[in-house]
């Protein structure tokens, strides 16, 4: 690693040492922020005190928006597609006349 930085974050009470690049610094400091914030967010709400249950509720929590994200993106996709086979479908109409 040509840029490698070392640096620790806090997740759950746990303190996780990461040697990674420097571009990644803050995509990290993002998603453990996160991750912090919804583990508040469950134990107030569900007064869930095992950190294990919290954290798979955390991990469930995100996958679960990361593949609803692919559902809504391969619609997106899809639907330009129809469109565009359309358009197309039009254009050899008016070049055939």
């Amino acid at each position: 690693m040509s840029d490698a930085l070392k640096i620790k974050l806090s997740i759950a009470d746990r303190v996780y040492p990461l040697t990674i690049q420097a571009h990644q610094e803050e995509g990290l400091r993002k998603a453990a922020k996160k991750i912090e914030a919804m583990i508040k967010q469950f134990e107030q709400s569900y007064a869930v005190r095992d950190k294990q249950d919290v954290l798979a509720m955390c991990a469930l929590q995100f996958a679960a928006q990361t593949e609803q994200k692919s559902i809504n993106n391969s619609n997106e996709v899809q639907l330009a597609e129809d469109k565009l086979k359309y358009l197309n479908d039009l254009l050899q109409q008016h070049l055939a006349t």
